[in-house]
């Protein structure tokens, strides 16, 4: 297993759509345990594809509570086909935009279908934490932040801002 290095905002690549992935093989795995690694590292309770400039519909999530056992899980070609009227607020943050936390609101319930680690089909119906990071993440595999949840004043600040340190980085 491998850690990669995370892709910050500006980079072009995280508003990028990402693909389907077309069989769940060991290189598919693979790239599983690298984003579960990597997003242990950061830290992180999810990790799109796209964040580590893979443009393929995966991502992995751990909403176990820290002093938990941990609960990886693994969803590929993932698809919301049910979500709630009603809506919840959490305070959220992304790996690719560190250190900046806002409330964005989402709807409160979904069910997802997705391929698991090893390919199987399967459906949950997903509520708290678990519903808003998995809209989250399935939000990067379609080239959307969650800053894009906030008003263009906050946004245009925070991308000003990262574009700023990016310059400074040599990284534009």
């Amino acid at each position: 297993m491998t850690i990669r290095p995370i892709i910050t905002i500006p980079d072009p690549v995280l508003r990028e759509i990402c693909a389907p992935i077309d069989t769940v093989d060991d290189d598919a795995r693979a790239l599983a345990d690298d984003m579960l690694e990597t997003m242990y590292e950061a830290p992180g309770i999810g990790l799109a594809a796209s964040q580590i400039g893979i443009l393929k519909r995966i991502f992995v999530l751990d909403v176990a509570k820290e002093d938990a056992p941990k609960e990886p899980m693994v969803f590929i070609n993932p698809k919301i086909v049910w979500s709630s009227e009603e809506s919840s607020v959490y305070q959220e943050g992304c790996l690719s935009i560190p250190e900046f936390f806002e409330d964005v609101e989402r709807p409160a319930e979904v069910t997802i279908q997705f391929l698991n680690r090893e390919g199987a089909e399967r459906e949950i119906k997903a509520d708290g934490l678990l519903a808003t990071c998995i809209q989250h993440e399935l939000d990067h595999l379609n080239g959307k932040l969650f800053i894009d949840y906030l008003s263009k004043l906050k946004r245009d600040r925070v991308v000003k801002k990262f574009t700023k340190q990016a310059k400074q980085a040599g990284r534009s």
